[in-house]
């Protein structure tokens, strides 16, 4: 074994610079200082080179990791660049958001007694310094197929089918419900997390490409909105990638008191005033010096909780069934909300929500931990014992189912699982409309957008394999049929 492949013994895991609590909870700008050059060809000299690279191969993407970080730690950046872009059509959003604990870095084989190589990080100095050095380009496709696909949704699966397809020669149009480009990438994340001219930047690049963009158009069944119907007249193919946007309820008394608000929306008004937008009921859907409970344990939880506490609530606690170590999201999101001033009540339940007109607290029950199931996860038991929390804003974040597409739509045809979501084959992305291809969270139910690129991305390949095999019609006989 080489002397550079030892150098995890040498060097010690270095993360990127974090502006203090204090500093970073008074505005919205991201919490992590980049690397510098120096520091990132440090901490990417650190990967062993393992035989079995186990951070590809709990990356979605298979991204090719040791491959770029030993190209980056031997100042080949843009090489290594090249390498990350080979795999990942979005590697400045995932190395901000991607939750590297749970995947990549959270199974580096140097983890332990050494702490992983901080790859994250890496990842986003890798594609800023090539956004800086202008090796991003548009990539355009060296003849058109004289095919179209329309895409439904420009959040990550959207965008990703999109950019491939777009490269292939095809005509692509993408469907966005919303005035910008980005799904909950632009109306979701908070800009803490992932800053909104990251978005637009790459949004920009994918119009230089050639993808066209048709913004504020939803897709329904009502007069003068333009249907699904419409999208397989216009074009050969149609991909899918709304996402899931209806919040889960709690089913317990007191959910239609005033103050009980869902995460998407609370979320969604926060990022439209970062746009100089009236979010419109502004008053209900902002914390600012009210005592906030937010409900749930990922990372929309997280993100309520960190957006509550800049907006200048005068308390903010997150309520979670389970303990810390059973939490569903990034424990690094936890430890910032910590360190940021919120509170966290461990093993306590919704029973109900207190109040008469307006919502005065949450009544929880006390739970207890019982025997792992199938996936390692413990049970939660109630224990019989009950607490109160107060606040005056109570915002729901359990998570997110999908809409009731097919009665939306007006397409009953359009099968859906007995979760909601859209029902294609296993490893496949056809619905059971012909021609009409879907993927992304709609599919998968709601989860990282990392698996919506690669859910974006095969699909796009999958689309690309029905022309060459003949089972979509191509440009005549479209004609043919208008």
């Amino acid at each position: 074994m080489t002397e550079r492949m030892l150098q995890f013994v040498e060097l010690s895991q270095k993360l990127p610079e974090k502006r203090s609590a204090e500093e970073r909870k008074k505005d919205f700008g991201e919490i992590y200082q980049g690397f510098a050059r120096a520091r990132a060809e440090e901490q990417a000299s650190r990967c062993s080179q393992c035989g079995i690279p186990f951070c590809s191969v709990h990356c979605p993407l298979g991204n090719n990791i040791p491959d770029w970080l030993k190209l980056t730690a031997e100042n080949r950046l843009q090489d290594a660049y090249a390498m990350s872009a080979a795999t990942n059509t979005f590697p400045e959003i995932c190395g901000r958001i991607c939750p590297q604990d749970r995947l990549c870095e959270g199974n580096c084989v140097i983890n332990k007694g050494f702490e992983s190589v901080t790859i994250g990080a890496v990842e986003r100095f890798v594609t800023e310094n090539a956004f800086a050095e202008g090796w991003v380009q548009p990539v355009l496709p060296d003849y058109e197929l004289g095919r179209s696909v329309g895409v439904v949704g420009s959040g990550p699966a959207g965008l990703a089918c999109a950019e491939r397809l777009r490269r292939q020669g095809y005509e692509v149009h993408v469907y966005e419900r919303q005035d910008r480009v980005g799904g909950l990438l632009t109306y979701g994340i908070p800009s803490f997390k992932l800053e909104k001219d990251v978005v637009e930047r790459r949004w920009k690049l994918l119009e230089a490409q050639g993808v066209i963009f048709h913004l504020s158009t939803p897709i329904g069944s009502g007069e003068g909105e333009t249907t699904l119907a419409d999208l397989r007249t216009r074009h050969h193919a149609v991909f899918l990638g709304t996402g899931v946007y209806r919040s889960r309820a709690i089913d317990v008394p007191g959910s239609e008191l005033g103050g009980v608000v869902d995460a998407i929306d609370f979320l969604t008004a926060s990022n439209r005033r970062g746009y100089h937008e009236d979010p419109g009921n502004d008053v209900a859907l902002h914390a600012k010096g009210r005592r906030v409970i937010v409900i749930g344990g990922g990372d929309t939880a997280m993100d309520c909780v960190r957006t509550s506490i800049r907006q200048g609530a005068a308390e903010v606690v997150c309520v979670y069934r389970r303990d810390r170590a059973n939490m569903p999201g990034s424990r690094q999101e936890v430890y910032n909300a910590e360190e940021e001033g919120a509170r966290f009540e461990w093993l306590a339940a919704p029973d109900a929500f207190l109040g008469s007109e307006h919502v005065s607290g949450v009544r929880v029950q006390k739970m207890r931990l019982g025997t792992p199931d199938a996936t390692g996860r413990r049970s939660i038991e109630a224990t019989g014992q009950h607490a109160i929390v107060e606040g005056d804003l109570v915002i729901r974040a359990l998570g997110f189912d999908p809409e009731d597409l097919p009665g939306q739509w007006n397409e009953p045809d359009l099968a859906v699982t007995r979760w909601g979501t859209l029902k294609v084959p296993p490893r496949g992305f056809e619905t059971s409309l012909p021609g009409v291809f879907a993927g992304g969270d709609i599919v998968r139910g709601a989860s990282l957008v990392v698996w919506a690129i690669k859910d974006g991305r095969d699909a796009a390949d999958a689309i690309h394999a029905a022309f060459e095999n003949g089972s979509l019609m191509g440009q005549d006989a479209l004609e043919a049929a208008e």
